[in-house]
């Protein structure tokens, strides 16, 4: 994540404060010396880093915290507090038209930053409320730009309006919003052109759109890896045009991520979502309080949470806990676990989430290796029989060199598998036997 290198080094102060007994004021003042560094090196604004610093120290350096038990727990307590308050406190959503009125949402950003396909990620979002949506091709400019929302809208089962290059955006604009009402389009999201740099070109046909087009919400994407130019950015569109909230992209890149800890504060507009991937379901609602979480090496458990309800299918659920209840764990099930792993971010988009293993914690994994050896496994189950993958106990050694020879690995790779698959068959096995008893209280206290 954007926030590694950060998390690392504020958890290496946060080691030192746990491992003093009482506190000094000098060891306050020391340990925010190193936060303010560490908040710098992330690109996070200057006046932003100061006034944050400034706070932490004077709630810090109180009688309640310096005489009190655990004062280094109480100073981390007081960063996390003074961090989610940086970010917005609330989580804010976007704003929608009561009932069946049609919401008008104008899309804008620099070229770059990922405005096309965090619009048909939007899209994605309201449809899974239950709301209709209309996207609208306004960027007449950027080569390919039209096709692009047109692919993305109908991965994510949205229409596109569309009226080609050789109209202008206002007009497209207008055109949109008469096709979205008289089709009965709860929500309208216009894909504006961006540009390489901020010009008055470019914001004078932005307020055209917003002068012509009743426009409820105006929504900027900027790009995290910008740093500071994002906040700068924010900063300018607020003052030509007006600007309701930002969408933060590429924060899961090796960037260093200080545009979200100082849009709100620079702006005063809240983040909205975060983009978190390329892929069209990769954004995340943004919750200062687990933004914090993640930067502090807290995890963000919520998250993970709510990611594996999207990917949860009840249908196929029911049918695990069944299986797991007359331990008939197989290879089918074994191959749906890797495909949830995939759908929520693979292995190192899981463990990110993990309290403990955000930042400096988490375990180095090479991505495109992980990626390597579950094409692998996938290779070997697949080139199983559906007899085979339904009952291991089928395979002696000649199926498995067919196998092995079918997926083009070595036979010692399909042992190492059915070794695997035996071992978290008896895992499997144990695992009622151990809720029941902790439906007896024997287990009492444990998180299951």
């Amino acid at each position: 994540m954007a926030f590694d290198s950060l998390s690392e080094k504020l958890q290496n102060v946060f080691k030192n404060l746990r491992s003093k007994g009482r506190l000094t004021e000098a060891d306050v003042r020391t340990a925010l010396r190193e936060v303010k560094l560490a908040l710098l090196e992330a690109d996070v604004n200057f006046k932003v880093v100061k006034q944050f610093v400034k706070d932490v120290q004077e709630r810090a350096i109180g009688q309640d915290v310096m005489n009190g038990l655990n004062p280094g727990q109480m100073v981390i307590k007081i960063v996390n507090e003074e961090m989610i308050r940086l970010m917005g406190s609330e989580t804010t959503e976007i704003s929608l038209l009561p009932g069946k009125a049609l919401t008008v949402i104008l899309m804008a950003g620099l070229q770059g930053a990922g405005k096309t396909t965090t619009t048909a990620k939007i899209a994605g979002k309201f449809k899974q409320k239950g709301k209709k949506v209309l996207l609208a091709a306004c960027d007449v400019y950027r080569p390919a730009a039209i096709e692009q929302l047109q692919i993305n809208g109908q991965k994510q089962g949205v229409e596109v309006f569309s009226m080609g290059d050789k109209n202008t955006p206002v007009n497209i604009a207008r055109a949109a919003v008469e096709h979205a009402l008289r089709h009965d389009y709860n929500i309208l999201v216009l894909d504006t052109a961006g540009r390489l740099h901020i010009d008055e070109d470019m914001m004078a046909e932005l307020a055209q759109i917003k002068e012509n087009v009743d426009v409820h919400q105006t929504i900027l994407v900027v790009d995290a890896m910008t740093g500071q130019d994002a906040v700068n950015v924010a900063k300018q569109f607020d003052e030509k045009i007006g600007v309701d909230g930002v969408i933060v992209t590429k924060l899961d890149g090796d960037t260093r991520g200080g545009a979200a800890l100082s849009i709100r504060a620079v702006t005063g507009k809240p983040i909205l979502f975060v983009g978190m991937g390329e892929k069209l379901s990769d954004l995340e609602q943004f919750y200062p309080d687990r933004m914090a979480s993640r930067i502090l090496g807290m995890g963000d458990v919520l998250t993970l949470i709510e990611k594996a309800q999207e990917e949860f299918d009840e249908e196929k659920a029911k049918k695990l806990e069944e299986k797991m209840r007359k331990n008939e764990f197989d290879f089918e099930m074994y191959l749906e676990s890797m495909s949830q792993m995939k759908k929520m971010g693979g292995l190192s988009g899981v463990l990110g989430l993990m309290p403990g293993l955000g930042g400096g914690k988490m375990p180095e994994i090479d991505e495109a290796a992980a990626e390597k050896s579950m094409a692998r496994t996938e290779a070997i189950i697949y080139s199983m029989t559906p007899r085979e993958r339904q009952d291991p106990g089928l395979l002696n050694p000649g199926r498995k060199r067919r196998i092995a020879q079918g997926a083009g690995v070595d036979i010692s790779e399909v042992n190492r598998l059915v070794k695997q698959f035996d071992q978290m068959k008896k895992m499997m096995k144990q695992m009622p036997g151990m809720m029941k008893k902790n439906k007896r209280g024997m287990f009492k206290g444990l998180p299951f």
